[in-house]
């Protein structure tokens, strides 16, 4: 049998050698630092490494140790969990880049500005004032060509007065979500649809990119313009999960969602896209982060849990449920609307397990700092 020599073959045979005849010398990760930054500096092809803050690069140093036993823990089973594959490289043709500085690679100005090292002051239009002193600060080039710089901070969780309500809540497509909260209402969150309002003038951008010649100056400025429309509609999207999420975070001490499998999900063709623009899983996250922070809970609930046909007033399940079907009357006469219905039921579920819940924490929590609104960036529109 031949095995076609690929750069992909390639890089997963090595992971597979390593991990399968194990490293004959064990290097601390000091000795490594000092072989591949210190070391590397004094040889003519290395020395433009003397030009890059040394912070900078071992934090990338220690950044790849920690992937590649993240990945030799996960395949020898001591590291539980969702499989962790072998690490990929970065190039420098990436269209998202970043570095990060620990706090002797960088100091906050009292005029506002940022000093990062070997770099020097930088011009900075701060969207919120730091909470605490920050500990590092990662700068991202994102494929707009704008640059961010986000901060890790400590902040205390700040709890919000016990709520008598809690809510289950069904994700979907026509409406982002549903919501049956336990005092018998509803709330219907809309989806707006961020991509959707794009893509007439991404797809006019597409083709003005393909008529480009490949390596050419007008290609790149027509990349750039594609670019820019994507991250209007990234930042509008994250904006308005902020939103929706802090506003159910505030009325419910509990919210139910049912556990999604969103990379699944998508391997529909027809809903793919639809379902990639409304952004389930970082939804639930955000959810998740503002219930740590202000003291509630989210439980998520067995995917496979039939929340859209099992009847909400008599518990009797339907052998099937298409997508079509978006109203049905039960045999014990009862009407449901799907997702209002499969909200109930996720709130029951989610009220039943409650007892299995585990309590939050109340250390002090170590996280890239956020507002208390849901706006991210000035322009997030």
């Amino acid at each position: 049998m031949t095995v076609t020599s690929t750069p992909e073959t390639r890089r997963r045979l090595s992971c597979s050698s390593v991990a399968v005849t194990g490293v004959s010398e064990k290097i601390s990760p000091t000795e490594v630092q000092r072989r591949i930054i210190t070391q590397a500096k004094t040889t003519p092809e290395r020395a433009w490494l003397g030009e890059v803050a040394s912070v900078a690069l071992v934090q990338s140093v220690r950044d790849a140790h920690r992937a590649h036993a993240n990945f030799l823990d996960s395949l020898t089973g001591r590291r539980k969990g969702r499989r962790v594959g072998c690490p990929r490289f970065k190039s420098r043709k990436d269209n998202r880049q970043s570095f990060r500085l620990t706090r002797n690679g960088f100091t906050l100005r009292p005029n506002g500005r940022l000093y990062l090292a070997k770099i020097g002051d930088v011009r900075v239009r701060w969207s919120r004032e730091l909470p605490s002193v920050p500990s590092s600060v990662t700068v991202i080039r994102e494929p707009d060509g704008h640059y961010y710089a986000s901060f890790v901070v400590e902040v205390d969780p700040t709890p919000l007065p016990v709520a008598a309500q809690e809510c289950g809540v069904d994700l979907g497509v026509s409406r982002l979500a549903t919501v049956a909260t336990s005092a018998g209402g509803r709330i219907d969150v809309a989806n707006p649809k961020h991509l959707g309002r794009k893509l007439r003038k991404l797809r006019r951008l597409e083709r003005e990119k393909s008529r480009r010649a490949k390596g050419g100056t007008n290609r790149a400025k027509t990349r750039r313009k594609v670019a820019i429309q994507h991250g209007k509609v990234s930042r509008a999207r994250r904006d308005y999960h902020h939103k929706q999420a802090l506003a159910l975070i505030r009325d419910n001490q509990a919210v139910y969602v049912e556990d999604l499998s969103v990379a699944g999900m998508v391997r529909n063709r027809r809903l793919a896209r639809a379902i990639s623009d409304a952004g389930f899983g970082r939804l639930v996250r955000i959810l998740e982060e503002k219930a740590e922070r202000y003291g509630r809970t989210v439980h998520k609930i067995d995917r496979w849990f039939p929340s859209s046909k099992l009847c909400s007033a008599c518990g009797a399940v339907q052998e099937s449920m298409p997508l079509a079907v978006r109203s049905w009357t039960c045999a014990c006469g009862a009407v449901h609307d799907r997702d209002h219905n499969a909200a109930k039921n996720i709130l029951a579920a989610g009220r039943a397990e409650k007892l299995n819940a585990c309590g939050a924490g109340v250390s002090p929590l170590t996280r890239v700092a956020v507002g208390d609104e849901a706006g991210t960036t000035p322009d997030a529109a």
